[in-house]
């Protein structure tokens, strides 16, 4: 069963890779030539833990390939993946869908007499799949194909264990020839009993947006909760443990910090907004907590100016991490975005180590001095500020670099130092929730 993955963004290219590792041949197609031109040079443009070594095997071992010509890797193949960007429009936060039905409509004039499983990969709303079908008959009436949708569940930084051992795949289609097909496709993870669920497409595509969602929620209720443990006395984490040993709630997601981020969550929940809207069933609460989300990030910037008495003018501050989250070098709707502009504009001077995210952060961020360590951006520093919880900070001893800072103000927006540790080598220590 030959796949053609159109696509070679985070979704397309762990999606295929990992198809090709279950051993079916993959081919990942991407008009942008110099990516295509890359990538077969073993060039990934993303960092995900394994995806290089991955990519790399699959490839060596014929059956893994890439390509800028669609047509020709559509005619060849018994399942299409649509895996393209799906980005929030700036007007209303609804999904962009440009990309999706300009991939449909390329698909259709390609399409031949033999049946085709044309699949959506990209998070899309409810009702997207019908219109994909619409799009095709329209283009070409004789095309025999069925639409199915199969959302995925990936999370930056474990994005291949979560392809290959994920807690269920979601598969919306509505013929036995579809399914049958899916089920090929997905029979490893079924031999290993983990669960297959099959429904209407509008339900699959309704589960991806409400899943996001429902995440984001307890990364919002735990931060609202993180500000009332500052005012009352009580230790979020402690808060957090409590309620994560409910196992009708569990631990996950439970992390206070400065907000929500990424490539997900803020676009998820913006669509689900609108969708709920477009259909006259308002989803108050997924309403509330974009908006919580939103201020909680340029408030952050606040609590840091507060704990540098004041202000930041003139004073060089430190900052460790800027993509949304470790492990990967994403900086879509960080924290680091809302946060750093107000601080450069009282005056701060920001001087920035990341693992992995300052070629991204680079493109976005400007008037700062890029850092090649921890060490580095902390010399001669009037104030510390974590934004992203990479291990290696987190492995940082307060008392070892006490001394090559100028000042003695840690503001933790990840909760990765022990305050009692920090405060013993004589710091100001700020942290979330306590």
């Amino acid at each position: 069963m030959n796949i053609t993955m159109i696509g070679t963004g985070y979704v397309g290219l762990v999606s295929g890779t990992c198809f090709a590792e279950f051993g079916f041949p993959v081919t990942c197609v991407d008009k942008v030539k110099e990516k295509i031109d890359n990538l077969k040079q073993g060039i990934i443009p993303i960092y995900e833990p394994g995806l290089e070594e991955m990519v790399k095997k699959n490839a060596e071992e014929g059956r893994l390939f890439f390509s800028d010509d669609l047509k020709d890797s559509v005619r060849k193949s018994d399942v299409i993946f649509i895996a393209v960007g799906t980005p929030t429009r700036e007007e209303d936060g609804s999904a962009d869908l440009q990309y999706v039905y300009a991939a449909a409509k390329e698909i259709a004039e390609a399409l031949t007499d033999r049946y085709t499983v044309i699949v959506t990969k990209s998070t899309v709303p409810v009702g997207t799949g019908r219109k994909i079908a619409q799009i095709i008959k329209a283009a070409n009436p004789k095309a025999d194909f069925d639409i199915v949708s199969n959302p995925e569940f990936l999370r930056e930084g474990s994005a291949i264990k979560d392809f290959m051992r994920p807690d269920r795949v979601v598969i919306g289609c509505e013929t036995a020839r579809s399914q049958a097909v899916m089920e090929e496709l997905y029979r490893l993870l079924a031999l290993m009993d983990i669960p297959v669920v099959y429904t209407k497409i509008e339900t699959s595509e309704l589960i991806k947006y409400a899943s996001n969602t429902f995440l984001a929620m307890k990364v919002t209720f735990i931060n609202e909760i993180s500000d009332l443990c500052e005012k009352c006395g009580a230790n979020v984490r402690e808060v957090a443990k409590g309620l994560g040993l409910d196992k009708r709630i569990g631990s996950k997601f439970l992390q206070a910090g400065p907000g929500y981020g990424g490539s997900c969550f803020p676009k998820d929940t913006m669509a689900l907004v609108q969708i709920a809207k477009e259909y006259g069933s308002p989803v108050r609460l997924a309403e509330t907590l974009v908006d919580i989300n939103e201020k909680r990030k340029k408030a952050m910037a606040t609590r840091i100016i507060s704990a540098c008495k004041g202000s930041v003018k003139d004073k060089t501050i430190a900052i460790l991490g800027i993509t949304f989250k470790p492990d990967t070098d994403d900086m879509r709707a960080a924290p680091a975005l809302d946060i750093i502009p107000v601080l450069q504009e009282n005056g701060a001077k920001l001087k920035i180590y990341d693992p992995k995210g300052m070629k991204e952060g680079a493109k976005l961020i400007s008037n700062v001095t890029w850092c090649d360590s921890s060490t580095e951006a902390m010399t001669d520093a009037d104030a510390l500020v974590i934004l992203t919880e990479w291990n290696e900070f987190s492995s940082l001893k307060p008392e070892s670099f006490k001394d090559i800072m100028h000042g003695r103000i840690i503001v933790d927006l990840r909760n990765v130092f022990d305050p009692v540790r920090a405060k013993e080598a004589g710091f100001d220590y700020n942290c979330i929730g306590r």
